[in-house]
């Protein structure tokens, strides 16, 4: 009977500690797990309007927004006045007219419009060359309205980069990134001055795309330019857009914006195919163009060539008619040193297979080769190949590099 009695007093402590935890009849939760919580039917109030405001905003930043913010600043919009030349006949248009007497020639002032980016905050100003050759007076716009008149530094029309001067004190001014670290499918942002947009509310207009693809290649063009290791995005780039900033998720200057593909003459806008050069490549001219105001792309070989022609080859025994062969070799020139001689059929150079004489210059504009760089020859003498290096020489100036 006692030990009954016990038994019914530790059931009435055990009830009464259960009744006391607050859980309801019929739970059967086991262990130590979480307690259950009942979601109150009554809606989340903000306590006030602001409050609401406020967690909106923030919930708006994202980090493009940011990249965007950041960067803006530093894009500017250019507009040029040019000098054009053309010719147009006396009232004939007869050729032998045009033979005896010439045409008439005419110059006018053209304004044509572009972007550039801040890169300093001494007011050094990266754009493409294209926007602002021949110029005879450059008005660059900064965001918020700022005009400025700009001084033309130096431009390098084989890369088409060129560095403008504005003055001026803590200007906003963009960080450059890593061009050789971007990754086909990030994010990338394009600011610019389409349409002369910028003129319009004082700020660059910034579109989305991602980076499309790297490292393309289109070689020379017929303006002379050279477009090597190029970015492609699918951000949207206008007329206007050249010498914009392609900028990354951090904000980061990775390309300047430069041309794009069209629709064809019926369809002259952007498809969505633009590309850019490289910021590193645009930071290595820019540095000369910095120091020097131009790119020294001066050289002399000291050789003289002719092409090959299966004639030619037949007379000489030559193997094939590709190549270039050596009709002359200066005296203490670069040629020389390089243990080149007359007779010397020249088949490649800097890996890349000779035809003709033409190669060679578009290996050297294609490869952006200055004074002091090496070409690395193969060469056929008396039917055997050997390979040589030769060192483009500043004129007048012999080098010391091995």
């Amino acid at each position: 009977m006692k030990n009954k009695a016990i038994n019914f007093s530790l059931l009435l402590v055990v009830f009464a500690f259960w009744v006391c935890s607050g859980k309801p009849a019929g739970d059967s939760s086991q262990g130590d797990g979480p307690a259950l919580q009942t979601v109150s039917d009554e809606p989340f109030v903000y306590s006030n309007k602001s409050e609401l405001q406020l967690e909106l905003a923030e919930s708006r930043q994202t980090a493009l927004t940011r990249a965007i913010q950041k960067v803006s600043p530093a894009v500017v919009g250019i507009h040029v006045t040019q000098i054009k030349s053309y010719a147009v006949n006396r009232g004939f248009d007869d050729p032998l007219w045009d033979l005896f007497f010439g045409r008439q020639m005419y110059r006018e002032r053209v304004k044509s419009m572009g972007s550039g980016v801040l890169i300093s905050p001494e007011g050094d100003i990266i754009t493409n060359s294209h926007v602002v050759e021949d110029a005879v007076e450059i008005i660059v716009t900064l965001s918020g309205g700022g005009k400025y008149n700009a001084t033309l530094i130096g431009n390098d029309n084989l890369t088409d980069i060129a560095l403008l001067k504005i003055e001026g004190e803590n200007l906003p001014w963009v960080e450059t990134g890593n061009s050789d670290d971007i990754l086909i499918g990030e994010w990338a942002v394009a600011l610019g001055n389409p349409f002369g947009l910028f003129d319009v509310n004082n700020q660059p207009t910034a579109t989305l795309g991602i980076i499309s693809s790297t490292h393309l290649d289109f070689g020379e063009q017929s303006s002379g330019r050279v477009y090597q290791d190029m970015i492609q995005t699918d951000a949207s780039i206008n007329t206007g857009n050249s010498g914009g900033a392609l900028v990354n998720i951090l904000g980061e200057l990775i390309g300047i914006n430069t041309f794009i593909f069209t629709g064809g003459s019926r369809a002259g806008g952007s498809v969505g195919i633009g590309f850019a050069i490289p910021v590193n490549r645009v930071m290595e001219v820019v540095e000369e163009l910095r120091d020097k105001g131009r790119v020294d792309r001066g050289f002399e070989t000291g050789l003289s060539v002719q092409n090959i022609d299966r004639f030619l080859a037949a007379y000489l025994n030559l193997p094939n008619i590709a190549g270039i062969i050596i009709t002359n070799v200066e005296k203490n020139s670069s040629a020389e040193k390089a243990g080149l001689m007359v007779g010397d059929v020249i088949t490649e150079v800097n890996g890349t297979g000779i035809r003709n004489d033409r190669d060679i210059y578009r290996i050297i504009n294609e490869g952006y080769l200055k004074a002091g760089d090496i070409l690395n020859l193969k060469i056929w003498r008396n039917g055997d190949h050997i390979d040589r290096k030769l060192i483009l020489e500043t004129p007048g100036r012999s080098s010391d590099r091995n």
